[in-house]
């Protein structure tokens, strides 16, 4: 698209817009308030988040008695897990690569 036609359509949106602005003013649809009465769901929001401001200090206390996953101990020497670990990946790599047996 050309720099003329950019400016071009872009004039004619504007024009169309305000154009719909004016129109509206004139027949006094503006944008509804927002309602004077408050939304009845707003009080059970509202109960829900006290009760889960209750549960947020109970959560606290029970996590502190826990033992954090970088404090806990991994049952063993890291290294030995590891080749553990990499000598089943091996064999089991070794059973997918050999050929199998007819049944």
């Amino acid at each position: 698209m050309d720099r003329r036609t950019g400016l071009v359509l872009g004039g004619l949106a504007l024009a169309a817009a305000l154009a719909g602005r004016v129109a509206r003013r004139r027949r006094g649809t503006a944008p509804e308030p927002a309602p004077a009465s408050p939304d009845p769901r707003a009080d059970e929001l509202r109960r829900r988040l006290e009760e889960s401001r209750d549960l947020e200090g109970e959560r606290e206390s029970f996590e502190e008695a826990e033992t954090r996953v970088d404090e806990a101990d991994a049952g063993g020497d890291l290294d030995e897990r590891r080749r553990s670990i990499h000598e089943r990946g091996r064999s089991v790599a070794e059973r997918m690569r050999s050929p199998t047996e007819p049944e």
